[in-house]
């Protein structure tokens, strides 16, 4: 008995948090209050106000925007192809009301259980929103239960938890491995893409994915470290590869520069190891037949390339009288909005009402 007494003891024991120097944790798993936001919102809420996102949160983009075009009506079925966070499907689930029903997918297996237990938390559960984790390539799978969409948003963007967790890859900002899988269980990680790409192939890749202006230097210096024997496996030695290749750009401007060429060159790593345009166009044939008759669909991207092939979709199946309307122009986050949220600058949106 004595000794039960003590181990029931023992379990009770509370374990410190672990210490870190500095007033801020500078490390993302330390960042114990901005992953618990409903427990600290005025930490987050200081984050939000000085125009970052909290770590392991996203911040939708275009909420307005997105919500006055759909015009959700309670009692209508509705799509959100592309989960993440779960801001946009819980906005367009208050328009509910209750009446109707929301299918969403995603297909990042770490992220999808914490956005789950999140909007259940806020009482959608599986009787208003149906989860699955699917490729929003493969929209045509959910019309046999959904039936025809009366709605339906594809937010192109990664989200910013995923892009925040160093041991997903992401980031050039900090280290860690050099993955860049939305699903790290499915495909080859951008390090083993790099192990056997060619130079021409690198330098196409660079170009058409993120149109970087120093592809061919870039793609040139990746290529001469593999053919050395050198591992590029991790997020800072890719960094480091693209800090070098760029040694030629005048002083004054080579910390900007060389900046943006790490941003574009880890964007078009990961559109090339999730098969990014492929989806995308995939989906966008797709989607006529998913939508009910006078159906609305609302697509934000992030990179000229994916805004080009949702414009020449849209514009095609509008001559063909498969849309009845698309976006004249392409829609941009509000200026307060960019100031509060830096990751929506970039953001464009566009729509279009089946006939």
């Amino acid at each position: 008995m004595e000794n039960q007494d003590q181990e029931a003891k023992q379990e009770k024991v509370h374990k410190r948090r672990v210490r870190y120097s500095g007033t801020h944790p500078k490390s993302y798993k330390d960042k114990y209050k901005e992953h618990q936001p409903e427990k600290y919102a005025d930490t987050v809420a200081r984050v939000i106000q000085k125009g970052s996102t909290p770590a392991g949160m996203h911040i939708s983009i275009c909420v307005n925007e997105i919500l006055d075009f759909l015009q959700i009506k309670p009692g209508q079925v509705g799509l959100d192809a592309t989960l993440g966070y779960g801001g946009h499907s819980s906005e367009m689930l208050k328009c509910l009301e209750s009446k109707g029903h929301l299918y969403a997918l995603d297909i990042d297996p770490i992220e999808l259980p914490r956005t789950r237990e999140r909007l259940a938390k806020k009482g959608f559960g599986p009787e208003i929103v149906t989860i699955k984790q699917l490729n929003f390539a493969n929209i045509d799978q959910v019309i046999p239960e959904s039936g025809p969409l009366d709605f339906v948003l594809a937010d192109l963007g990664v989200s910013s938890m995923q892009i925040d967790n160093p041991d997903r890859g992401f980031s050039y900002k900090t280290e860690g491995p050099l993955d860049l899988r939305l699903n790290p269980k499915k495909g080859v990680s951008a390090a083993e893409r790099l192990k056997k790409i060619s130079k021409a192939e690198l330098e196409g890749m660079l170009i058409e994915n993120a149109d970087e202006p120093h592809a061919k230097e870039i793609a040139q210096a990746v290529i001469s470290e593999i053919k050395k024997g050198r591992k590029i496996e991790t997020t800072s030695q890719l960094r480091e590869i693209i800090e070098k290749a760029l040694q030629f750009i005048p002083s004054k401007e080579r910390t900007d520069q060389v900046k943006k060429s790490c941003q574009r060159s880890f964007q078009a790593l990961r559109i090339d190891v999730n098969d990014e345009f492929e989806v995308l166009y995939e989906f966008l044939e797709k989607l006529p037949d998913a939508l009910a008759p006078g159906g609305r669909v609302a697509i934000l991207s992030f990179h000229s390339g994916e805004d080009r092939l949702v414009k020449k979709s849209f514009k095609r199946l509008l001559r063909e009288g498969v849309y009845k309307e698309i976006a004249p122009e392409i829609i941009r986050p509000s200026k307060e909005e960019c100031f509060n949220n830096s990751r929506a600058k970039s953001t464009k949106m566009r729509w279009a009402i089946k006939a």
